[in-house]
């Protein structure tokens, strides 16, 4: 159901408690603010964004072999 909301005179914006408490909003939360197509796009972003992005670029391990690899190489010249 959609809520409705005003902004302040600096431009803030109370985020209705129903969605905060949804989505884990809390004091300190980041958020990324966007526009798309003329709308405010608001997104929560992770606590920790390293632990989010751990395992994005997986290589099974290939490119610390490749690097172990590498450096062997370099160490017996």
């Amino acid at each position: 159901m959609p809520t409705t909301t005003t902004t302040t005179v600096k431009g803030q914006v109370t985020i209705p408690a129903r969605l905060r408490k949804k989505l884990n909003i809390r004091q300190g939360t980041r958020l990324k603010v966007e526009e798309k197509n003329g709308k405010i796009i608001m997104e929560p972003l992770p606590d920790d964004l390293l632990e989010v992005g751990r395992g994005f670029l997986k290589s099974q391990g290939k490119v610390l072999k490749s690097l172990l690899a590498d450096r062997k190489f370099e160490a017996d010249k």
